[in-house]
């Protein structure tokens, strides 16, 4: 081989022999870590792995290094129900990974966890009533295989390796950098330059008013308005608990229990009357940004709130960088990216050195995994999703995917004891299969996509619409979004229906 000549990939080593486990879960992001408290909490019976492609734990928090990365959710609902958060309501992804690791190592869950364990394939098997997955083990790129009585997805929804960036006119004209927030380059300086950042979501507002201290100017481009939520990074129930020397344990289930109140009360406004929502969201913007500011034209969203993630802008820090000047913002589409930076269609031209695409993620379906059930590939988008938990035609395997107007970790853990509960079941009944299947009353029943466009759409789901599973009109089949009934209907699931085959 000449110099010239690229390295050929090692091919994997020889498969060795299968390693075996009640419960397997994929991934160790929050959901996975807590997935692992909750086995070794609810059924301590059963032996159980987590498998992470990345080389540590933290999904989310470990994948985007941006600038200013922090929750968009108060971890008071955002952690865990069982580790009281003693921080500031939004934490930065550092603040996160720690408690996330208290978690790991209070809890013992590290002997539990396999990292740079890439799941290549996962197949079914109905006569064996066992998952078979094929899986590369990163460090020396053998190829392990493992097999399972019952799968746990916990991987997310979206593809970490690379985000979403639109194929722009004229991006290979841009003489700049450009660079998307969640593979950001360790070795980007933009100290002194001129920053566009392209977005309108949570991304898109911490990342600009955190760079720019540093640049020469930071300017948010956005094809539309979003609704931001500003307020203080603290919480007044929360300091009086601790001023009256409240056991912590108490503070976290008492916040907790206040905060889901107030976003319940909150999200049913934003139905009810979303006028006089819209009117308190875009008069706070106008309270900072100050009377002079077009908060009609960059802060006044076209469509109701709540149809796509409201965004908690800590202590305005936004706002206060569009009202310093080091930040601005511009509402329009592009027409093609120049030399010099993007041209828009209003004809105006903006200069860069830097261009930022803050357009949100690739939508991954079961974590790109290769299924097939008894020799079939799994089409999932022809599934029925039984409360966005689990799948008609696919069993015995459970996905976490959480809530887009609540904390993610919320839905979780209710997963987690249904799985528990699902996983007794199946032992009293002497069952090792178990799927849903609609029932004779289902029968005609109107199918639509996972989730209603009229209801939530942002980008990234609307996108990869078409690669979900479909939703039913009743309740049962479909991820209603709704914590607040969840956390009473789950645990009260009959799992002796008519919906679960158990063989």
């Amino acid at each position: 081989m000449t110099l010239a000549e690229p390295e050929a990939k090692a091919a994997p080593k020889s498969a060795q022999a299968a390693e075996h486990f009640d419960v397997l879960i994929v991934g160790a992001g929050i959901s996975g870590v807590g997935g692992a408290y909750h086995m070794t909490q609810q059924r301590p019976q059963d032996s159980f792995v987590v498998l992470e492609a990345k080389e540590s734990f933290g999904g989310t928090w470990i994948t985007h290094k941006y600038p200013g990365i922090r929750s968009d959710s108060d971890l008071y609902t955002f952690g865990y129900r069982f580790k009281p958060w003693t921080g500031t309501p939004i934490a930065t992804a550092e603040e996160i990974l720690t408690y996330m690791g208290e978690v790991i190592e209070e809890n013992d869950l590290a002997r539990h966890i396999r990292y740079g364990h890439e799941i290549v394939s996962a197949s079914w098997s109905s006569a064996d009533k066992l998952w078979t997955l094929q899986v590369l083990r990163k460090s020396d790129n053998a190829q392990l295989t493992f097999t399972t009585g019952f799968l746990w997805m916990c991987q997310g929804y979206y593809r970490h390796g690379q985000g979403y960036t639109p194929d722009w006119p004229g991006m290979s004209d841009f003489t700049g950098r450009i660079v998307h927030p969640q593979t950001w380059p360790e070795d980007l300086d933009y100290k002194g330059k001129r920053v566009i950042v392209i977005g309108s979501g949570a991304t898109a507002a911490t990342l600009a008013p955190n760079i720019a201290g540093d640049t020469e100017h930071v300017t948010l481009l956005q094809r539309s308005p979003t609704y931001f939520i500003p307020g203080r990074n603290a919480n007044d129930l929360a300091d009086t608990l601790r001023d009256l020397e409240i056991d912590e344990a108490w503070i976290h289930e008492i916040v907790r229990r206040r905060i889901l109140k107030d976003q319940d009360a909150f999200t049913q406004r934003c139905l009810d009357e979303p006028e006089t929502v819209t009117q308190e969201l875009v008069g706070a913007a106008k309270l900072i940004l100050g009377p002079d500011y077009d908060v009609a034209k960059h802060f006044t969203p076209s469509y109701r709130p709540w149809r796509q993630r409201i965004a908690f802008i800590p202590d305005g820090d936004l706002f206060m960088g569009i009202r310093s000047g080091k930040v601005s913002v511009e509402t329009d589409e592009i027409e093609r990216f120049t030399a010099g930076g993007i041209l828009l269609k209003s004809g105006k031209e903006l200069e860069a050195d830097i261009i930022v695409t803050a357009t949100g993620f690739d939508l991954a379906v079961l974590g790109d995994i290769d299924f097939t059930i008894d020799g079939a590939p799994l089409d999932f988008s022809k599934s029925v999703t039984y409360r966005g938990m689990m799948f008609t035609g696919v069993p015995n395997m459970v996905w976490v995917f959480g809530y887009f107007r609540a904390s993610w970790t919320l839905r979780a853990d209710l997963v987690a004891d249904f799985v528990a509960r699902l996983r007794d079941h199946m032992e009293k009944v002497g069952a090792r299969q178990v799927e849903v299947a609609l029932r004779p009353e289902d029968e005609g029943m109107e199918l639509g996509p996972w989730i209603d466009p009229e209801n939530f759409n942002p980008g990234y789901l609307m996108r990869g619409m078409h690669l979900l599973p479909q939703r039913g009109s009743k309740p049962e089949w479909q991820h209603t979004q709704d914590y607040w009934s969840e956390r009473k209907e789950i645990p009260q699931i009959d799992l002796s229906g008519a919906e679960f085959r158990y063989s």
